[in-house]
């Protein structure tokens, strides 16, 4: 266990003295490798935490989460989804990343396999294995729009195998599953018995179609454990809060694991989050709106390139082109692209076998600088001419 997290430490180490040099050696660099909302947090729930705050809300709360926030999450769930949520259903965590991690150490025997399907966001690698179980990642191809093939799961499955992973819309590729690929992963958990760890943190960057939790799903509810955050749909990702939903049993296994690891998330922020959700359709119109025509413009033009494949995104603020026609594997590229054109982006093996040849690319930044990013791109072209 000590050599693993020396080696995965010793890797999130020297991606981050890379970006440090770029930044010292280039004055104009172009950061598109930080999944991290550019804007701040809307100045109404700022100065609604603030007034909680001086009205007390900075003490220890409640360990399952602020009864009032609890309630303001089943609230939003019915009105959204249609589907009634009982308070027993509900954990507040200290950001999504913390709720994955309690229930996968609340779920997992040492050796259980959990089904990843590739790209996949690179922490589940992390949380998976340091609960002692085994990811399996199971390929998804951009000729399918990423979404993951029946067979392909099904041959994936072993007696092992105690739960998959869905995210929808998805991080690194921006693929969102419809109705009928949602329906098929329902169908394969029913049948192999298996949970649904439902990671659904952009919700609202959904840009072609309705988004609609599988625990919705006739005979889901009882088998999925979803798990969501205020930092991507609401700007708040400093704030580190979100919640999980799941059988109240599961959520009792998973308050004991939160008791010992945080004992309750911030009380300001739970107190923000009330108010982000009481504003969650006016913030997804104000901002995400901004993301959905940054992420298409930037998929448009990339896909213009020749030396490029693109499958624009249906959801998030990534584009993930594919480098493999420029001879270069996806960290040469990357190398590539910062010494030309001085921006940085991430490898796309970092996200799996499937990965490969692919760069991850967040549209995090202004939109003057997405423009100026594209142009770049283009220049790059000259090094491409046959």
């Amino acid at each position: 266990m000590r050599e693993y997290i020396a080696r995965r430490f010793q890797n999130r180490l020297t991606g981050l003295a890379l970006n440090t040099e770029a930044l010292r050696r280039y004055n104009d660099v172009i950061d598109l490798s930080i999944g991290d909302t550019d804007f701040t947090t809307d100045k109404r729930i700022i100065d609604a935490a603030y007034a909680d705050a001086l009205a007390g809300h900075t003490h220890y709360g409640d360990p399952k989460g602020d009864p009032e926030l609890i309630a303001a999450v089943r609230r939003a769930w019915k009105e959204d989804f249609s589907q009634d949520i009982a308070e027993e259903e509900v954990l507040i965590t200290t950001s999504s990343c913390m709720g994955m991690s309690q229930s996968l150490l609340g779920l997992l025997n040492p050796g259980d396999e959990v089904i990843v399907f590739g790209p996949f966001f690179a922490d589940y690698r992390d949380q998976i294995e340091l609960a002692g179980g085994v990811p399996v990642e199971v390929e998804t191809y951009a000729e399918d729009g990423y979404a993951p093939r029946r067979e392909a799961l099904l041959a994936a499955i072993t007696p092992r195998t105690r739960a998959m992973i869905v995210n929808t819309p998805a991080n690194p590729t921006g693929a969102a599953y419809d109705l009928p690929t949602l329906t098929m992963l329902a169908e394969v958990a029913k049948e192999r018995d298996l949970l649904v760890l439902a990671d659904e943190i952009y919700t609202r960057y959904l840009y072609d179609g309705v988004f609609t939790p599988i625990r919705t799903l006739p005979g889901m509810a009882e088998r999925t454990i979803t798990l969501n955050s205020f930092s991507k749909n609401f700007m708040m990702t400093g704030w580190r809060v979100g919640y999980i939903i799941a059988h109240p049993e599961l959520i009792a296994v998973f308050k004991h694991i939160n008791d010992a690891l945080t004992y309750a998330a911030p009380s300001v922020s739970q107190r923000a989050a009330i108010k982000a959700l009481e504003l969650r359709d006016d913030i997804a119109e104000k901002y995400i709106t901004r993301y959905r025509d940054r992420v298409l413009y930037a998929a448009d033009a990339l896909a213009a390139l020749p030396y490029l494949s693109v499958v624009r995104p249906r959801g998030t603020f990534y584009v993930f082109p594919g480098v493999e026609k420029t001879g270069m594997d996806d960290r040469a590229f990357c190398d590539f692209l910062l010494e030309k054109a001085h921006i940085l982006a991430t490898p796309g093996s970092l996200f799996g076998r499937a990965g490969k040849d692919h760069i991850r690319m967040a549209c995090t930044v202004s939109d003057e600088k997405i423009r100026e990013a594209m142009r770049r791109f283009e220049a790059l072209g000259k090094y491409f001419e046959k």
